[in-house]
């Protein structure tokens, strides 16, 4: 082939250039191009001046030999691209056995450098799947990170490099550290020395010095940047504490910033990092001494949800869980509740809360949403979209409401203007379906009368005590075992806290139920009874016209039917059926084999015994 280039230069078909070019490009020489990227020669043909390249996506592409020796760069035999389509096989195997050998090979097919993109594309999918690649990438990047010859980049599109000698990770960062002028980037370089500690193996010389360098930058931003300034104590004290080294008799303490900070610490909290939360919140005891639940009541009241969890959590490990519901609930009877507790609240209704989920919480979602609707400073509607989506969480906080709690409620919400009118409807849907009364209330028949009961004093009498035992007794029981079933551990596969949980609304349904039946209850002894014709408080004889046998029915109050015993409630259909008509007329009674004529023999006023 040396020849015919020779005599192509010499016939000015090709430059000297090109010809020393063409030179690396004989048949089966691996090229890549910059627009048709990787390939392979397959033919030079001296006759027409033309190569035939298959590349990866055009197979059997000619090209003019000017051209082809002008824009193909011929690669190694030794380069991935090569190794990987002479064989993707030994490739994978390699990769298996030895990845660091391979990612050496790799990053120096690529000038020493390449991006993760690069390493993907150059072995995906010829040798990995994608799936196979990412199981095997991620085992390799904690490989390289571990081998000093790497430069492993923090962000992804950076490059990975391919050094000449090993140098120690622990001097890589104690070196970053030492460089970084900008605070955000002394706090990263701190962060990743407290993430690899492992790689230091002279803590006390080689951290010592870092601790300094923190309560130092920490001294310096103190008062300008007092949140970057705690984060770096915060870190600082963690390298010291996992490195057992002492933080020095002067440095600057996090009880020290906290206790300066006391009136703006919901801000100086909220602006730390969320993995710095836990370690904050434990300083706080030591920080502000017996005055620290009202510290924490304060955060979990008026920081965000982070904040409020945080410090809920505090409180409870510290045997303070009634100073945290006592705290909340008067935030509540004060409509001052924020919408992020009211989020925690919500979320965490199922555990130590449970108590405070109620009409009046639901009343406060509504007022918080309001609140928070005209004020731009917040235009937060994760409350909002919560109380829409999640479809348990309105029945739950309505569960144990009154009649009364519930007309006020869905009065609140007809006239609220913070939801969407379809999704108002929902709203109430929802809340019709535990109380179907509240329809009237919704459709405008609210003004309607409704029809009182009569009943008996006695009947009336045993209502109010069994609605007293439900009260004070069968409600306060279900509130005890659903406290107990949550004490069992997770409520999502907790058979005996969902059994609870579905009581507790069984039960709120019944209170509802006897607390509107007994606003319309009224008692009477039927003392003064119309005997002139069946009514209530009337005994009615009948004569069936079939058999002739006679039949006799005491019409009584609503909750006096007594079929055993002849007594029959005047809301029944056989006392419907009797009721009005007057001795000697014929009327149709209901019966368990069909209707059946009867005469009304007589009618006589009932007497008590």
């Amino acid at each position: 082939m040396i020849s015919e280039i020779q005599k192509a230069v010499e016939a000015g078909k090709l430059s000297a250039a090109a010809g020393q070019a063409l030179e690396k490009l004989s048949p089966g020489t691996f090229v890549v191009h910059k627009s048709w990227g990787f390939g392979q020669v397959d033919a030079v043909n001296f006759l027409v001046s033309q190569m035939t390249i298959h590349f990866t996506a055009k197979k059997g592409h000619p090209m003019q030999l000017q051209y082809a020796a002008e824009t193909l760069e011929p690669l190694a035999p030794d380069h991935i691209l090569a190794q990987v389509a002479a064989d993707a096989a030994a490739v994978k195997t390699r990769a298996h056995g030895d990845a660091v050998g391979l990612m050496r090979a790799l990053l120096g097919s690529f000038g020493g450098k390449a991006t993760q993109d690069q390493i993907t594309q150059a072995l995906v999918p010829a040798v990995f799947s994608e799936a196979e690649f990412k199981k095997w990438w991620e085992a390799t990047k904690k490989t390289l990170k571990r081998d000093g010859h790497f430069v492993v980049p923090a962000k992804k599109t950076a490059p990975f490099e391919l050094r000449a000698t090993p140098v120690s990770h622990a001097a890589e960062f104690l070196t970053t550290l030492a460089n970084a002028r900008q605070l955000k980037d002394q706090l990263t370089a701190l962060d990743q020395i407290l993430k690899n500690l492992g790689e230091f193996t002279d803590a006390a010389t080689q951290l010592t010095p870092v601790l300094a360098t923190a309560d130092s930058q920490a001294r310096k931003n103190q008062r300008l940047n007092t949140a970057q300034a705690l984060e770096m104590l915060l870190t600082r004290d963690e390298i010291a504490e996992k490195a057992s080294l002492p933080k020095g008799a002067d440095a600057l303490a996090v009880d020290q910033i906290l206790r300066d900070e006391k009136r703006r610490l919901v801000t100086l909290i909220g602006d730390l990092p969320a993995a710095k939360h836990k370690r904050v919140f434990a300083e706080i005891p030591a920080a502000f001494g017996d005055d620290w639940p009202a510290v924490a009541l304060d955060l979990a009241t008026r920081g965000s949800t982070r904040l409020v969890t945080e410090a809920a959590r505090l409180l409870e490990e510290k045997g303070q869980t009634e100073a945290l519901l006592k705290g909340i609930d008067r935030e509540i009877r004060d409509h001052a509740i924020t919408s992020e507790t009211l989020i925690w609240l919500c979320k965490e209704r199922d555990g130590v809360v449970a108590d405070l989920v109620n009409p009046r919480l639901l009343s406060s979602i509504i007022g918080a949403l309001e609140r928070d609707q005209f004020d731009e400073a917040k235009r937060d509607r994760r409350l909002h979209d919560l109380l829409l989506n999640d479809k348990e969480l309105l029945p739950d906080l309505i569960a144990t409401a009154t009649l009364e709690d519930m007309r006020n409620i869905m009065q609140k919400l007809m006239r609220t203007p913070v939801f969407e009118e379809l999704n108002k409807r929902s709203l109430l849907g929802r809340i019709i379906r535990v109380f179907p009364e509240m329809q009237a209330l919704l459709s405008g028949d609210s003004d309607a009368k409704q029809e009182t009961l009569v009943v008996s004093w006695e009947s009336l009498e045993k209502r109010k005590i069994a609605f007293d035992e439900l009260v004070n007794k069968t409600i306060p029981e279900n509130v005890k075992e659903i406290s107990v079933a949550r004490s069992y551990g997770d409520l999502r596969e907790n058979f005996e806290f969902k059994a609870a949980k579905e009581m507790q609304r069984v039960l709120g349904r019944r209170r509802s139920e006897m607390e509107r039946d007994l606003s319309l209850a009224r008692g009477t002894d039927f003392a003064n009874s119309d005997a002139t014709r069946a009514s209530i408080g009337t005994i009615v004889t009948l004569r069936e016209t079939t058999d002739g046998r006679f039949d006799v029915y005491t019409i009584l109050g609503a909750w006096d039917g007594d079929p055993e015993k002849g007594i029959v409630s005047y809301q029944s259909a056989l006392a419907q059926a009797l009721m009005g008509h007057q001795p000697g007329e014929q009327v149709t009674v209901p019966t368990e084999h069909g209707d059946r004529l009867a005469d009304i023999v007589k009618v006589e006023p009932y007497r008590r015994a």
